[in-house]
């Protein structure tokens, strides 16, 4: 059974030794199935729209003191983008201010291998969520519907790792 609500509040969120929030995300990733039924070597990467504005985002939010990096950023991809898989091995830490809030972040990057794609999830009626080939991010600058934000960045240690498996 899934939680089809969101966690809220700061109660329990984590900050690192500058006050900065410390922040989880996934890079949700898939192969691409054929119309048969196989799977191909097209990959897709799932990116969501953000609540504030009109950028398409990976799922992220606060790590929080009772679960580990990994289990926040399952958490964080169930109920933002209504996906569950096998969380992979850290791509890396990035630092970020918030441009509505001003604030200082610091957050933590990992490749999520989905599994399952769920019809209902805490967020749906938030956002939006689109699969997109993982080539198109790497050779468009800028695609129309797509302005990326910072955490796209992992997207070129993404690449690497689950290509040369």
């Amino acid at each position: 059974m899934v939680c089809m609500v969101s966690r809220t509040g700061r109660h329990l969120q984590r900050y690192d030794n500058l006050g900065r929030r410390q922040v989880v995300g996934c890079i949700p990733y898939r192969y691409k199935s054929s119309s048969d039924g196989t799977m191909t070597d097209d990959l897709e990467v799932l990116v969501i729209s953000s609540q504030k504005c009109q950028k398409m985002m990976f799922p992220k939010g606060g790590w929080e003191l009772d679960e580990s990096r990994e289990e926040a950023a399952l958490r964080e991809s169930l109920e933002e983008a209504g996906v569950l898989g096998n969380v992979e091995c850290e791509l890396g830490k990035w630092d970020f201010i918030s441009k509505s809030h001003g604030t200082f972040y610091e957050g933590y990057m990992f490749p999520l291998l989905v599994k399952e794609e769920l019809d209902f999830w805490p967020e749906q009626n938030l956002r939006q969520r689109t699969w997109v080939k993982l080539l198109l991010l790497f050779f468009t600058s800028s695609i129309e519907h797509l302005k990326m934000t910072s955490e796209f960045q992992f997207i070129d240690l993404l690449f690497p790792l689950i290509v040369f498996r």
